[in-house]
């Protein structure tokens, strides 16, 4: 028998093959018609004496990636208006299936033959025995956490019972995930075998087992290593606890509902557990952390990654030359993901000297790679050898895209978009590295602007997973297209913007540290500006942001923007605060001084100085209204950006500003961050900060207006 999912087959052994195969999908998922392709095998394996037992594997290269995330966005804004009776029983839809499954009377085996995440776990934890194919695309794990959810579907309930609690933790709270082998080793699964023998021994354990109770339901069961209130495991819910105030802040519910299932369900028997569970999944999928996490990290980024913006009608491009002017931190960067991508780079700087100095950040890295394990020296080697250093723009000839990453002077940039615009192919893409010059400008030193575009990568260039797309006035689709092809090639998020000064996340992250550094002349103690902006979420304090900057580059900035654009430019309310450092020669963490102290074991303190030329008002601000404006003043930036055009969607200011300058996840962005709290609520508290704090906090026209249209950014009620 065949469904429309799973192909159902019964050897003369009497052992039933259950394969995953979605049609239509690249990976398995679950969802409704999933959910029902399973029961009606479960049905089938039950009504069937001659079934002994069954495997369930996948007809796809990964075994099964989790519920259908893109199906959950049309959903996303419904549980939140869904009667809590009825979020509760679709919360547990999957949950019930799976006990089903577990209780069915005839044991099965799960044969792992590629990913397995999320529900695509919890059914192998549903199974009496798992098996791994030894695969490096095999991965299983609980990553729900990480979209602000938790694991719905039994896995609170049955990786501690199977592993025990303080196994089980780290799994469960921060979304660890193994490969086969460490699986085993961890025992989150049973076996790994070599892929051809997968099937072969997932028989032959049906043939020698005929056992299909799980050890949770065998009377007398004793979790292993104890219970929640055995004194070796109890600690662990305290410290826990502890841990998510220094580590979230408690912004992140999801964390504190996996250990309250864990600890709560722990306790009781199974069924009591899994309906514990499904309860705080149900309080889960209410809260704006979850829908704005799943619908930036999951679904938006997905979109970016497939080319939402990607003009049609033209084939795909493959870069197989890159010419990579600038080798210092960020060409080095740049070159280096290219090379591990498969591109052949030339390297290009003033003199030989510097460019070899550049392949040397690769040398490094690499080195790194290999002394931990997770490289060979000869693919390291391979890799090195793709990148080519060299002075002579000649070799460019025949490269299929440039990028430039000088430094971020228009006289410098124009002088080597000229060297290229001699050497180039008339079909080469010259991208330009910049934060904030206007493509449209650098453009003009070119012969060819309809072939020129930003690219701002983000340091360092080999890790930070952002490229921010610039398009200038004359930008052609066919270049636009060439750019997002060669970012895809890279494995990195793009996202699209137009071209005004600061682009989108330039301008969002200085709106922050302006207001910020601001405060410290507003007499606002710095030790609160830095521990509210933690609290709020910021992963590091803007102070000490802009000390590891350096003062002097932020003053160089600050000083090549009113020079560049002096018709646009305001001076920023941080200016006479960095001016100020800047000539007592506290030029941040490089020098061991700026706005904190460094002492040579590398740790730091506020300079008890900056009281001396900022003296402290005698009533601080509440920490509650400086965390609001801190996330405030930079949705507000976000808003701005978006009513004059620069964003071309909401998504793209979202993802942009969590992974390219850390907005805090559990917000899901700016956009997110404002339909959670409602158009009207946010445009009132707005209005309060801009009272108590500056103009600067003052929601633009557009948020007006969508208050009173009863418009959102996402859901059924967005703005077109």
């Amino acid at each position: 028998m065949t469904t429309d999912i799973i192909r159902y087959a019964v050897d003369a052994d009497g052992i039933a093959t259950l394969t995953l195969d979605y049609p239509g999908k690249t990976m398995n998922v679950i969802d409704q018609a999933f959910m029902d392709s399973l029961d009606a095998c479960i049905e089938r394996m039950k009504a069937d004496a001659t079934v002994r037992g069954g495997i369930i594997t996948s007809g796809k290269d990964s075994f099964v990636a989790g519920a259908d995330l893109m199906g959950m966005e049309a959903n996303i804004d419904a549980m939140a208006d869904m009667p809590i009776e009825q979020l509760f029983e679709s919360c547990a839809s999957l949950s019930k299936l799976l006990r089903k499954l577990e209780t069915l009377g005839k044991p099965l085996v799960a044969a792992i033959n590629g990913m397995a995440l999320g529900g695509g776990y919890e059914i192998c934890l549903a199974c009496h025995h798992r098996i791994a194919a030894d695969a490096p695309t095999v991965m299983v794990g609980l990553p729900e956490a990480q979209v602000g959810l938790l694991p719905g579907a039994g896995g609170t309930q049955r990786l501690p019972r199977m592993i025990g609690i303080l196994a089980a933790l780290p799994y469960l709270m921060e979304g660890k995930q193994l490969q086969a082998v460490k699986a085993k080793e961890a025992g989150l699964v049973d076996d790994v075998v070599a892929p051809e023998q997968l099937l072969v021994a997932a028989r032959q354990w049906l043939l020698a087992h005929d056992s299909a109770t799980q050890p949770w339901d065998v009377k007398g069961f004793r979790i292993p290593g104890g219970g929640p209130l055995d004194p070796r495991v109890a600690p662990a819910f305290v410290v826990g606890n502890t841990m998510l105030q220094a580590k979230t802040f408690h912004n992140m519910p999801a964390p504190l509902c996996i250990q309250s299932c864990i600890y709560e369900g722990c306790q009781l028997p199974i069924d009591k557990g899994l309906r514990i569970e499904s309860k705080y999944m149900a309080t889960l999928s209410r809260s704006p952390v979850a829908r704005g996490m799943i619908r930036t990290l999951f679904v938006n980024k997905t979109k970016a990654e497939k080319g939402m913006h990607r003009p049609a009608g033209f084939e795909p491009f493959t870069c197989r030359k890159l010419g990579m002017i600038g080798a210092g931190m960020m060409g080095a960067g740049i070159a280096l993901v290219a090379a591990q991508r498969g591109i052949n780079v030339v390297l290009i700087d003033r003199e030989q000297a510097a460019a070899a100095k550049g392949k040397q950040y690769a040398e490094k890295a690499l080195a790194k790679l290999v002394d931990k394990g997770r490289q060979t020296r000869e693919k390291a080697d391979a890799i090195l050898a793709r990148i080519t250093p060299s002075a002579d723009y000649e070799l460019l000839r025949d490269a299929d895209m440039v990028v430039e990453a000088v430094f971020e002077d228009r006289a410098i940039k124009t002088e080597v978009t000229k060297k290229l615009d001699a050497v180039l192919s008339p079909t080469c893409v010259l991208a330009s590295n910049t934060s904030a010059l206007p493509i449209s400008l650098l453009a003009q030193a070119s012969e060819r602007p309809d072939r020129f575009i930003g690219l701002h990568f983000f340091s360092p260039a080999d890790k930070m997973p952002l490229v921010e797309v610039i398009r200038g006035k004359q930008t052609s689709d066919a270049t636009l297209a060439q750019a997002l092809d060669f970012i895809a090639q890279l494995k990195k998020t793009p996202i699209v913007v137009n071209d005004k000064r600061g682009f989108f996340t330039s301008r969002f992250i200085g709106a922050f540290v302006d207001d910020a550094i601001g405060m410290v002349a507003e007499g606002i103690a710095p030790a609160l500006i830095e521990n509210c902006a933690k609290h709020a979420g910021m992963p590091v304090g803007p102070l000490g942001i802009t000390d590891e900057l350096s003062i002097d580059l932020a003053k160089h900035a600050g000083e090549s923007q009113a020079k560049e654009f002096p018709e646009d430019y305001k001076q920023g309310r941080s200016v006479p605060v960095i001016n100020k450092l800047f000539d007592l020669g506290r030029l941040g963490r490089k020098v061991g001084k700026g706005f904190y102290d460094y002492d040579e074991s590398g740790s730091k303190r506020i300079w008890p100085g900056l009281a001396e030329h900022y003296p402290l008002k005698s009533l601080q601000p509440s920490a509650h209204d400086l965390k609001q404006r801190i996330l405030y003043v930079q949705a507000v930036e976000g808003a701005r950006a978006m009513e004059e055009g620069v964003l071309l969607a909401p998504a793209d200011g979202d993802i942009g500003s969590i992974l390219g300058v850390g907005f805090p996840a559990y917000t899901g962005g700016p956009f997110c961050f404002i339909d959670g709290v409602g158009l009207p609520q946010f445009v009132a508290e707005a209005d309060r900060l801009a009272e108590l704090f500056g103009e600067q906090l003052r929601p633009p026209q557009l948020l007006r207006d969508m208050a009173t249209k009863g418009q959102t950014f996402y859901g059924k009620t967005a703005r077109a």
